[in-house]
């Protein structure tokens, strides 16, 4: 492995555990180097998996089901192992990071199965009120500011240098889609530093009553950090928050950070959910 190769694979690991947990992705204790386990968030089953030397240049293998808890269906790892073997197939690009990719196709595919055992009883009534539309990503929509609005009260993370790469987070409280624009609308345009920051990347949840049921949007938006968004937003499911708009800031320094920059983005986000008080958790759960 490459020194390259192996800083990649080393902040691949970084970055998935600040998003999903610390020992989601860690390698197995007592065996040959470059076997990995990967726990599945939410499904009690852990994946054996080997990274070869050349990864990301040479694509990772999933290997064996490791566990299963004792409460899971008969079958439901080996399942999830044929799953996750496609999903592989599928995203994998040489040169490119896929864990993250994998979890989150693995985690959408599970869902969609439970999902479709479930779907018998639910009350079709109702179906479309838990699954709104998102609005347009919110760096489209940056208007003039309402001078009458309220300022949105942000919370600031502690400000993180990487390789002369800047990174800050803030976070607000929100009760709608409406105000998670205005909020993000005031920010860009009453605080140059942010509105002259390479990416402003962002995520929002909100869940609210309309007409007596519960109604859920969540959304987020790279601003041009690719990927970034939905790995922010994945971050404050993981903490289960809501109602809240969370911004991360970067100023570009000239050096590329690779998957590093992730695990970045997402500790400085942990860090303004849990100091403005959205989160007590300051990990997030599995």
């Amino acid at each position: 492995m490459s020194e390259d190769e192996h800083e990649d694979a080393e902040n691949e690991i970084e970055a998935i555990n600040s998003i999903y947990g610390e020992n989601t992705l860690k390698r197995a204790p007592d065996v040959a180097p470059g076997v990995y386990l990967l726990a599945i968030p939410q499904k009690d089953v852990t994946l054996r998996l080997s990274i070869p030397n050349q990864y990301p240049n040479v694509s990772l293998q999933i290997t064996a089901v490791e566990s299963v808890g004792s409460a899971t269906r008969k079958g439901y790892g080996t399942r999830v192992l044929n799953i996750a073997r496609e999903i592989v197939q599928k995203v994998f690009t040489p040169g490119q990071v896929c864990v993250f990719d994998l979890l989150q196709d693995l985690e959408q595919r599970l869902d969609q199965e439970s999902a479709t055992d479930d779907e018998q009883h639910a009350n079709p009534s109702y179906a479309s009120d838990d699954e709104q539309s998102p609005p347009d990503k919110l760096s489209d929509q940056i208007d003039a500011p309402n001078e009458t609005a309220t300022p949105p009260q942000w919370t600031l993370s502690a400000t993180v240098t990487e390789k002369k790469s800047v990174f800050i987070a803030r976070a607000c409280a929100i009760q709608s889609t409406s105000e998670a624009q205005v909020a993000m609308t005031h920010l860009l345009s009453t605080d140059k530093r942010a509105s002259k920051a390479t990416h402003n990347i962002s995520a929002y949840r909100i869940r609210t009553l309309v007409n007596g049921h519960e109604v859920t949007y969540q959304d987020g938006d790279d601003d041009g950090e690719d990927a970034a968004g939905g790995r922010l937003l994945k971050l404050m499911q993981m903490m289960d928050v809501w109602n809240v708009l969370v911004v991360v800031s970067r100023w570009y320094g000239g050096v590329k950070l690779g998957p590093a920059r992730f695990g970045i983005i997402n500790a400085v986000a942990r860090d303004a959910l849990v100091a403005g008080g959205f989160s007590k958790d300051p990990q997030p759960h599995r």
